[in-house]
């Protein structure tokens, strides 16, 4: 039998503490890192046997693969860079997999770094919750060389249901702006369809019962429905801030390849409005108490 593989998890937020778990339960070695180190020991302390690298670069240094979830570009230029970040701990043949949502040039910039240092970086963002990644049941979008992304499948295979190979470095950071393009717009038109039927007198559940149950009723629609039938009580699962970073992402694509997106443009302007509003930090769901007025 082959030694088992060694994986770090830089980046300890909700899906990154979520992608610790599974792959620690895959039995897998683990080291985690977050910037903000008490994170990374609350992770450690509810997985047995995890440890808690002191650097990135540290942690980096005792893996295998490197799986990275972090907010926003700046936190992965901060993440990586520097004398105590990912790319210094590189050794030859380890592979980064970068499931963060940054911009496509991000990710060949890195790509290209980590390359100098004899390692690989495959961008593999997620599609799905953190319920998604704790039932193993995310879509990986993975860019890059498919070898690294093979080496890397036993840790993402922890989390995901699918992995899907869509081509060069960068592939999976442009198909994962798309996908939450779409997911936004879902989100945008559900709550304006809920609101629109509340000020009409159809009760809450009742409207949402139908939108679930009609040809509208896509997974989506699903799986956020505790956050809009309950607003006060619903745990945050896509803060607002997160919704605006990745529109931006998305404008920004869109005018690099002359891709219209009218949609998108309008998205936007009403999750701008919402964080002007206050509800920056609120689930994305909060689009309709933002339309409620």
């Amino acid at each position: 039998m082959s030694d088992p593989l060694r994986v770090a998890v830089v980046g300890t937020g909700r899906m990154g503490s979520a992608m610790a778990g599974r792959i620690a339960a895959a039995g897998h070695p683990l080291t985690v890192w977050n910037r903000s180190r008490d994170k990374a020991e609350t992770v450690a302390a509810r997985l047995p046997g995890v440890d808690v690298g002191a650097t990135a670069r540290a942690a980096a240094a005792a893996a295998d693969v490197v799986v990275v979830s972090l907010a926003d570009d700046r936190a992965a230029a901060s993440a990586y860079g520097g004398d105590d970040g990912v790319l210094a701990g590189l050794r030859p043949g380890t592979v980064v997999a970068d499931t963060s949502t940054l911009a496509p040039e991000t990710i060949r910039r890195l790509g290209d770094e980590a390359a100098e240092t004899g390692a690989t970086l495959a961008d593999t963002p997620v599609s799905g919750s953190v319920a998604s990644i704790e039932g193993g049941a995310v879509l990986v979008m993975a860019g890059g060389d498919a070898d690294a992304v093979e080496r890397a499948r036993p840790a993402l295979e922890s989390f995901a249901q699918r992995i899907i190979l869509l081509g060069p470095l960068g592939s999976g950071a442009t198909m994962k702006l798309a996908v939450n393009a779409l997911v936004f717009g879902l989100n945008q038109a559900l709550a304006e369809a809920l609101v629109l039927a509340e000020r009409a007198g159809v009760e809450r559940g009742l409207a949402y019962e139908v939108f679930a149950s009609s040809a509208a009723g896509a997974p989506f629609v699903a799986y956020k429905r505790a956050a809009f039938e309950d607003p006060d009580s619903a745990a945050v699962a896509f803060a607002l801030d997160l919704v605006a970073k990745d529109l931006d992402l998305a404008a920004a694509l869109a005018t690099e390849v002359g891709a219209p997106v009218p949609q998108l443009e309008t998205n936007r302007r009403v999750i701008g409005e919402a964080i002007d509003a206050g509800l920056g930090d609120a689930d994305m769901s909060a689009v309709a108490r933002q339309l409620r007025g």
